[in-house]
């Protein structure tokens, strides 16, 4: 029904449709981030030659969804993301102070020749997209680069109808 409405909404545009529902999924999610995750699904994926795999919790609030084939799909997907894209933390907020003080000296060093008046902007554009690469949710999706993680799970909360997020994940590889 909500396609249906965009696309009433759109004048039968499917593009402007797509947009009107991609803003829709960010409100809807943001309603839903108070409810509680009660159950989810632990997936893992291993590179065809075996040297590297990952495993990811996804969580959602019902056995539902989490029994969904569509849901493990989706876990699976961001398993084998995290296997190829190797992102080191989840979200913005897990950086530690640490990895943003080294981070910071480096770009710090590259810009000492720059005009004083924007060596702050250059150092903290440096910063946001050095991170950017290094966040689940802000990475590319290695299927489709033209969504994020984060994004993915935001069409999925509207798809599924409630709160699903990515608990935490873990990468391994053997290293040559």
């Amino acid at each position: 029904m909500q396609c249906r409405k965009a696309l009433i909404d759109a004048g039968g545009d499917m593009e402007k449709a797509v947009i009107i529902l991609q803003k829709q999924s960010k409100s809807i999610s943001t309603k839903k981030l108070g409810r509680t995750l009660g159950s989810g699904i632990v997936a893992s994926y291993i590179h065809g030659i075996g040297t590297s795999g990952s495993m990811v919790e996804l969580l959602c609030e019902t056995d539902f969804v989490a029994k969904n084939e569509e849901f493990k799909t989706m876990a699976r997907d961001i398993a084998m993301h995290v296997t190829a894209a190797r992102p080191e933390f989840l979200k913005r907020e897990d950086v530690d102070e640490e990895s943003v003080k080294k981070a910071r000296e480096v770009f710090a060093e590259e810009a000492k020749d720059k005009p004083e008046n924007m060596k702050e902007g250059i150092i903290e554009g440096r910063l946001t997209s050095y991170f950017s690469e290094r966040l689940l949710l802000d990475q590319p999706f290695v299927k489709d680069q033209n969504i994020t993680i984060g994004a993915m799970i935001e069409l999925a909360v509207q798809k599924f109808g409630e709160r699903i997020e990515v608990g935490r994940f873990v990468r391994f590889g053997i290293s040559r």
